[in-house]
């Protein structure tokens, strides 16, 4: 088990290493390949108004002159280390991780993510929450009932769920349960209370992206558990078990669910890890100011550092929700561990 641990988290620094080559070679290759300069990177950190003088001082300076494989070097030293830069008439120090200076604010990408993280930790946790109890226990019952009214009926919702997207139901959902007076049942959105002031007003400001959210992605599950639900109960196996007279539930629970959990927990770790990186439609329908706004604002206003910040980030939260699944998969199916 040890040595599975250590081969994932090798395998996960693998991953980032090339994440943060690829994410490089778009942002600053692709562009020279299109016709892209020195001074004309270099023009966006000294401003439109700059004389072509400066710009070519503020190239020399970032070191945008070098070969590519050296700003690459001094780009990831950067993201571990930390960096300097002399773009202006004095020397600062981006402290590590280290995703460069915004060029609108001329600020740290750094810690304006870390003020965006809590909204999206919280979005993005809370509807995951909702998404696996409602749609697991709704893909147990479906199989367990197949071809009743109530297996129609919910895979019905199912295929509504999916089909619908996440801005239509997110519009229909606010003009109904917020702005609808009868029913309004939260405020409008926009509004973020961290958990650590008021956790009430908390919960109350996010459970309509929560509800929104849930109910895409537990559509889903719901029909990947019925799914993997009917071909596990129909194992031998499970025969195995009845006949030796085991409850139904400890039957379903044990032997029947945790046998369709595996392809669960891949969708889910995929599914996590990308929200984590930022829920761009949610945030953007409810006005939220998360990751995924703060990724829409930087593409409108071609901020490059920000962009990149967003993207290392989203790749990061990505390659660690998969190997926390990895390490699930050792405990839900005993196959894995003994391999």
């Amino acid at each position: 088990m040890v040595t599975y641990i250590i081969r994932r988290l090798i395998w996960a620094i693998v991953m980032l290493t090339i994440v943060s080559i690829i994410t490089f070679g778009i942002f600053f290759l692709v562009p020279r390949l299109a016709g892209a300069t020195s001074e004309s990177l270099a023009a966006r950190y000294v401003g439109r108004t700059a004389s072509a003088e400066q710009v070519q001082i503020a190239a020399d300076k970032l070191g945008f002159n070098d070969p590519l494989i050296v700003q690459y070097g001094r780009f990831a030293k950067g993201i571990v280390a930390g960096a300097d830069y002399d773009y202006g008439p004095g020397v600062e120090r981006c402290p590590a991780p280290c995703f460069g200076y915004s060029f609108l604010t001329r600020l740290p990408v750094w810690p304006d993510l870390l003020d965006r993280l809590p909204v999206t930790l919280s979005l993005a946790i809370g509807a995951a929450v909702i998404w696996v109890l409602a749609g697991v226990a709704t893909g147990v019952l479906s199989a367990l009932r197949r071809g009743s009214l109530f297996d129609r009926a919910a895979m019905g919702v199912a295929l509504a769920g999916v089909s619908l997207p996440i801005f239509f139901t997110g519009i229909v959902s606010l003009v109904i349960f917020s702005y609808g007076h009868p029913f309004r049942i939260t405020a409008p959105g926009g509004s973020f209370t961290p958990f650590e002031e008021n956790p009430a007003m908390w919960a109350y400001n996010l459970i309509l992206p929560w509800i929104t959210l849930a109910f895409l992605y537990a559509a889903g599950y719901a029909r990947l558990t019925r799914a993997g639900m009917l071909e596990t109960m129909s194992e031998d196996y499970i025969r195995t078990a009845r006949a030796k007279g085991l409850n139904e539930r400890r039957v379903v629970v044990k032997h029947g669910l945790r046998g369709a959990l595996t392809p669960i927990l891949t969708i889910f770790g995929l599914d996590l890890g990308l929200l984590l990186g930022g829920a761009v439609l949610t945030e953007s329908t409810y006005s939220l100011p998360g990751m995924g706004k703060y990724a829409i604002d930087a593409i409108t206003n071609q901020d490059l550092p920000k962009v990149m910040g967003v993207t290392l980030v989203a790749a990061f939260f990505v390659v660690f929700a998969n190997l926390i699944v990895d390490l699930l998969y050792a405990v839900v199916d005993p196959r894995v561990r003994l391999g």
